[in-house]
């Protein structure tokens, strides 16, 4: 498909000047401003997806919603950048310190910030409410006895799941969006490991809301191949991990940049509550409790897995300390950008490849 705008500008005058005349010369030198103003106004432009409309950020960027990682310091940032930050409930420890929390992202960013909400189920999703918060994440089962509660104070409903016909429960329980994870993602991919280019795609045969992709994507383009899927948007959790802003050790950062796509591994495969998570010591001993004759109780694992152990590794940077989420993009991480760096650079790369592929349908006819 051409660009009828770029090439109209290029038709408005000679593209070359024979014989050095300054009349000849000054319609040349007009078209290159105007082809340079025509670039600045399309690196520039406002993007427009469902995602966007709905939740009224400014790129169809999510950061997922990461325990002990999504606080006010990555959710602001997020914002700020123009994609959507989400502080996790469950993080805090009671609904007056998510208060709290919000009233802090509140002051760090003029944006909307989303809360994912934990037990006790009630208190939490009055103080998503109380705080005037305006799009929620929720995930696992879908919570509709709080469905109404959301609605009725104008929230926008957000809900993740890993199979098309979870997606579809969370459109007849009247969600407003739902951000699927593929087979790549980490935390919890479901049961069905299906990866994201099938995924996406069989979710759209048949859920008319608004989709966001999630597992895998990190760059610009991830997103590029997202939006030609019809993605409205996409949704990254390790990605945002590794940025100055996240709340968690430089050197739990640096492990992830030095990691590749091999580095992940899946754990309670055994026990149907599959997580990916980094490969370290403690996950790939949790592996081989699961493979031992007999199998293995979640009580026998318990101890390894456990969460404070995870936030004490985030926390002292000791990467042997306990189980760290992280999906399969940790393999294409090699530096520690602010959120907006990152954000403006994949909305860049993005623009571009998109283009580029649009140029190979426009390649004209074969030579031979």
């Amino acid at each position: 498909m051409r660009d009828n705008s770029f090439c109209a500008e290029l038709d408005e005058a000679p593209l070359v000047a024979t014989d050095g005349n300054a009349e000849w010369a000054r319609p040349l030198a007009d078209t290159g401003s105007r082809i340079a103003r025509h670039r600045e106004r399309r690196a520039n432009a406002v993007m427009k997806t469902a995602i966007i409309e709905l939740l009224g950020i400014r790129y169809p960027i999510v950061q997922g919603g990461m325990m002990w990682i999504g606080r006010a310091e990555l959710a602001s940032a997020v914002s700020n950048a123009g994609g959507l930050g989400i502080l996790t409930a469950l993080t805090q420890p009671t609904p007056d310190e998510l208060c709290r929390e919000i009233d802090r992202c509140r002051a760090m960013t003029p944006l909307r910030r989303q809360p994912d909400k934990s037990p006790p189920y009630a208190d939490y999703a009055r103080a998503i409410i109380d705080s005037g918060v305006r799009v929620v994440e929720t995930a696992g089962n879908v919570p509709r006895e709080f469905f109404h509660q959301f609605k009725t104070a104008g929230i926008k409903i957000v809900h993740k799941c890993v199979a098309v016909r979870h997606a579809l429960s969370a459109e007849r329980a009247g969600v407003d969006a739902v951000s699927i994870d593929g087979f790549e993602c980490a935390g919890h991919p479901g049961e069905e490991d299906v990866p994201n280019m099938v995924l996406i795609p069989a979710a759209l045969r048949t859920v008319k809301i608004p989709i966001i992709a999630s597992g895998g994507i990190g760059n610009g383009r991830g997103m590029a191949a997202a939006l030609a899927l019809s993605a409205q948007g996409v949704n990254m959790g390790t990605r945002f991990m590794v940025t100055r802003e996240a709340p968690l050790h430089d050197n739990i950062k640096q492990a992830l940049v030095n990691a590749s796509e091999r580095d992940t591994t899946l754990l309670l495969r055994t026990m149907n509550d599959t997580s990916r998570v980094y490969s370290n010591s403690v996950a790939r001993q949790v592996v081989e409790i699961e493979r031992r004759l007999g199998g293995a109780r979640f009580e026998d694992v318990r101890p390894l897995v456990a969460g404070l152990r995870g936030k004490e590794a985030y926390e002292t940077g000791d990467i042997e300390r306990g189980v760290i989420a992280a999906g399969l993009v940790i393999g294409l991480i090699d530096d520690v950008p602010s959120c907006a760096e990152l954000i403006e650079r994949m909305v860049t790369e993005c623009r571009a490849h998109l283009r580029q592929a649009l140029g190979w349908f426009d390649a004209g006819p074969r030579s031979d």
